[in-house]
């Protein structure tokens, strides 16, 4: 029965969060339309420190508290999940509050650290300023989130991230309609409520989980006065565990952010393009791109992240044998989804941006977005990697490696990206990204080698199959290119009619081949066997 439980909340959860993160993904699509580049810009330049900040002030919450919470009650000491609760909404409004003031105050400093022109740099402390109101909130919700998840209670996470998402995402375009379209006025002061959108969704958010708090409260206390065969947990105790458990979860969740700011901190000095040419590419690298680039990666993650709690369960058994086929099973579905998916929306990148960010007036900003998008896409495999790799350490309690080896990327990238910048322009700055999380990747894969014993060549023939079937499919998309005459054109409507065409050919080639050499049901129908085995053993 437990167990049953712990699967439909993880699906559940897994569902909401690919729900939610798939929101924020395609909200840019229509914010673009409404303040274009430069609202894109004025936004990542708020949302990037204050992504940082708000993963600082919640410690790693909502897992960590998961962790600490599910871990205690499964020993029968409910009370100290209460009291990590009671004195943890305190230490979270203080997080919080601190976290807002140095943001609001600091917010010239920030601003200063990215070398931007003058002319950019009140705008940007505006941004600033005002997206710092949410950390204010955020955490205590995020401890909430945690608290209910350590009892195996997912549906109050997912109900709050899921509305938290749509409030947000919702003030964010009708705020900018209002403001650009209605009453005619400043991108900046449209971009100032999209970033103060995290405050709104953040209230939102959690009301949700007050009101689930307010009508669960009652049978949670009933549970805490059952007896406990341990000592009681003094506070210093309780949060050195909890830091233990939520500094790896910050490190995966900041590692993007960081890549982000560095970016955003070199462009104006590195890169010699005009000061537009430069606006565009930030926007393009930290926002418009990026956000395309993800869409793979949340799909795979979302997957693939879910046979995590298995791996955890079998390699606490001592169960290496299963956790191999696990962590095989998460590999080579990651791989499957996002390998064409990433190559597919590199040959398509020029259709995409004029299918999405058409601007008739300024042909130059939708291919430099193109050129950029091209390169950018195949990172996506990186990034889905390092995130399923980084859960699955901290699954084998290798925390530390997660550490390490976002330490290593970063310091590589702080390293090559000036040099990128100046001999590559424009896809400098992706060279060095992919540079530093390939050394993130290699040092996490060393390290789950070296605990489970796993080879990597258990996936290799699954590997070259995905290659050759993407080959195809690319050389597929390149054939229609040439029956319509190039990979650019600056006619929307083409772009749109070439792009449906690619994408539903190029979907159908290669799930066909997959089909017909039975990759597919190596990928998908083995893992489903094995969960209808696991089932059917605990009947």
């Amino acid at each position: 029965m437990a167990t049953s439980k712990m699967i439909r909340g993880t699906m559940i959860l897994t569902v909401a969060t690919f729900f939610s993160r798939f929101l924020g993904i395609l909200f840019v699509i229509p914010y673009y339309w409404l303040t274009g580049e430069e609202g894109s810009f004025l936004y990542q330049y708020a949302y990037t420190p204050y992504a940082i900040m708000l993963s600082i002030s919640t410690m790693g919450l909502p897992l960590a508290v998961s962790k600490f919470v599910s871990k205690y009650n499964a020993l029968g000491d409910y009370e100290a999940g209460r009291r990590l609760l009671k004195s943890g909404i305190f230490i979270m409004l203080g997080t919080g509050l601190i976290g807002f003031l140095l943001m609001f105050f600091g917010a010239p400093k920030i601003a200063d650290l990215f070398d931007i022109p003058s002319s950019y740099f009140d705008s940007v402390v505006l941004v600033i300023r005002v997206v710092s109101i949410a950390i204010l909130i955020v955490p205590m919700m995020s401890l909430l989130r945690g608290y209910f998840q350590g009892f195996q209670s997912m549906g109050p996470t997912a109900v709050s991230q899921v509305v938290e998402q749509i409030v947000r995402v919702a003030f964010i375009l009708i705020g900018a309609f209002v403001v650009v379209k209605v009453f005619g006025g400043s991108v900046v002061i449209a971009a100032a409520l999209a970033t103060f959108a995290a405050f709104v969704g953040a209230v939102a958010g959690l009301y949700v989980m007050m009101h689930y708090w307010v009508s669960r409260r009652n049978k949670i206390s009933r549970m805490n006065q059952g007896p406990s065969s341990r000592r009681r947990l003094s506070l210093f105790s309780m949060y050195k565990e909890l830091i233990t458990y939520a500094i790896p979860f910050v490190a995966v969740g900041i590692a993007m952010q960081l890549y982000q700011l560095i970016d955003q901190s070199m462009a104006f000095h590195y890169l010699h393009y005009s000061r537009e040419v430069t606006r565009a590419v930030i926007a393009d690298l930290t926002m418009n791109d990026q956000k395309l680039v993800m869409i793979p990666v949340t799909l795979a993650t979302s997957l693939a992240v879910s046979a995590v709690p298995a791996i955890v369960a079998s390699y606490a058994r001592g169960k290496m044998k299963d956790v191999r086929e696990k962590i095989t099973q998460a590999l080579q579905l990651v791989l499957f989804l996002t390998v064409p998916a990433a190559f597919g929306l590199s040959v398509l990148g020029n259709m995409v941006h004029v299918v999405l960010y058409y601007n008739p007036g300024q042909v130059e900003l939708m291919q430099i977005g193109g050129k950029i998008l091209t390169w950018y896409a195949p990172t996506a495999i990186l990034f889905a990697l390092f995130q399923v790799l980084a859960s699955i350490v901290q699954g084998i309690n290798r925390q530390k490696v997660t550490l390490i080896a976002l330490g290593a990327g970063v310091v590589v990238k702080i390293l090559l990206n000036p040099v990128c910048m100046k001999f590559f322009g424009m896809i400098g700055p992706v060279i060095a990204t992919n540079a530093g999380y390939a050394l993130s990747i290699m040092i996490i894969a060393a390290a789950v080698r070296k605990a489970t014993a796993y080879t990597f060549s258990l996936i290799a023939q699954q590997v070259i199959h995905i290659v050759v079937y993407t080959t195809i499919m690319i050389l597929l998309i390149r054939l229609i290119f040439f029956f319509f005459g190039g990979s650019f054109t600056a006619s929307r409507f083409m772009a749109f009619l070439i792009l449906i065409i690619s994408v539903l050919a190029g979907a159908a080639v290669y799930l066909l081949l997959a089909r017909y050499t039975g990759l597919l049901r190596k990928v998908l129908g083995k893992s489903h066997k094995a969960g209808s085995q696991s089932r059917h053993s605990k009947g």
